[in-house]
């Protein structure tokens, strides 16, 4: 099993949050993995995408031309890697950001206003879990298990009130995408 997956978006959308987590939990479950972070002239505001690459086998590069899955948090993002994705891959779309029909001629669509429910939730930077989640939900590569124990490691040091709230970023669109 390979599962290689970009996410993008714009800084400040926990972009590479959202990509460490989905590292940390397939390294939970004693997968391969590797975490490439790229950031555009801006941390904030600016290009930002990451590549991770879920293994069972080594890997060689961390680099990937081709994805399985694309996360797209805005639609300057799903325009620039749509080419990237695999003839039957998964998109994951932000419809909160993203203004313009999604389609694909082959492959799955999973569109969700990801920022939308964020902001529903009381705060607004958990879109990126909510992004997770609906992942989550259509692709069985590493388990809620593991994805919920890597939000608890990856939350800076007494911040129990991030660690709820991702919880219930992670449970709404993992309910998003599957229904």
């Amino acid at each position: 099993m390979t599962e290689r997956v970009i996410i993008s978006g714009f800084g400040g959308q926990g972009i590479m949050l959202l990509g460490k987590l989905l590292a940390q939990a397939a390294l939970n479950e004693g997968k391969n993995v590797t975490w490439f972070p790229a950031y555009g002239a801006e941390v904030r505001g600016g290009a930002s995408y990451c590549m991770v690459i879920i293994s069972d086998d080594e890997i060689a590069s961390p680099i990937l031309e081709k994805a399985d899955t694309l996360i797209a948090m805005n639609g300057i993002s799903l325009e620039k890697f749509k080419p990237n994705l695999t003839p039957k891959g998964l998109l994951i779309a932000n419809t909160s950001l993203v203004d313009k029909d999604i389609e694909l001629k082959t492959g799955e669509v999973v569109k969700a206003p990801f920022t939308d429910i964020a902001s529903k939730l009381g705060n607004i930077k958990v879109a990126n879990t909510v992004a997770l989640g609906a992942y989550l939900a259509r692709r069985k590569t590493i388990s809620e298990k593991n994805v919920l124990k890597a939000i608890e490691d990856l939350a800076p040091q007494g911040r129990q009130d991030l660690i709820a709230i991702n919880k219930k970023a992670l449970a709404e669109g993992i309910k998003y995408a599957s229904g």
